[in-house]
C-alpha cells in the first residue's frame, strides 16, 4: 500500500522555481524525501509530515537559480525512504511529471488559462497574447500533454499561456 498521495502539483502542471507540494502521507518519523530532476540534474530536499498516521501535508521547495535543467519536463518524486535501506524496492514513492516554466519561457512568472476558439492556431494565439506569432512554440511546450500535433488544436481545449513578471 502506498502511503503517499500528491494533490499538488497535478501531472503536467506548469511550475516555477518555487514548487508548492501538498497531499496526504504517513511517513516514518514524519519526514519525506523530495526529488526534482530531468535525468541530467536532480535537486533533493525533505518535507515534514505527521508520523505514523495519514496526515495532510504541504511544503514549498525552492529550486536554486543555478540549477539549469536541460529538459522542460521534470519528474517530481516524493518518497518515504527514511525507514528503509537506500535502493530498497519497497520504498513508498509517488512520481509526478511537471513542466518547468523558467526553462520554457525566460523570466517565467505564472500562466493564464486560454480556451481555444474556432479558427485559432498556436500562431494566432501567440500573436494575440504575446504580440508575436513566432512565440507559438512556448504555448506548445507548456501544453505538451494536450497537444500531439502543433498544427492541430481543437475548439474548447484549455491551454496554459506562460507569462512573465
Amino acid at each position: 500500500m502506498n502511503t503517499i498521495e500528491i494533490l499538488q502539483p497535478m501531472p503536467y502542471d506548469l511550475v516555477d522555481n518555487n514548487i508548492l507540494i501538498a497531499g496526504n502521507a504517513a511517513a516514518f518519523e514524519g519526514s519525506l524525501s523530495v526529488y526534482v530532476g530531468d535525468g541530467h540534474y536532480e535537486f533533493r530536499t525533505t518535507a515534514q509530515v505527521g508520523s505514523m498516521a495519514l496526515k495532510q501535508f504541504q511544503t514549498q521547495i525552492k529550486i536554486p537559480k543555478d540549477i539549469e535543467f536541460k529538459l522542460d519536463k521534470l519528474l517530481l518524486t516524493v518518497a518515504d525512504d527514511s525507514a528503509l535501506e537506500p535502493g530498497d524496492p519497497n520504498i513508498p514513492k509517488v512520481h509526478v511529471p511537471i513542466l518547468f516554466g523558467p526553462r520554457i519561457m525566460p523570466n517565467y512568472y505564472g500562466y493564464w488559462d486560454y480556451e481555444v476558439k474556432r479558427g485559432d492556431t498556436l500562431s494566432s494565439i501567440a500573436s494575440s497574447v504575446y504580440d508575436d506569432p513566432s512565440m507559438w512554440e512556448i504555448i506548445y511546450r507548456a501544453n505538451i500533454d494536450k497537444i500531439n500535433d502543433p498544427n492541430l488544436i481543437y475548439t474548447g481545449q484549455v491551454f496554459k499561456i506562460p507569462r512573465t513578471a
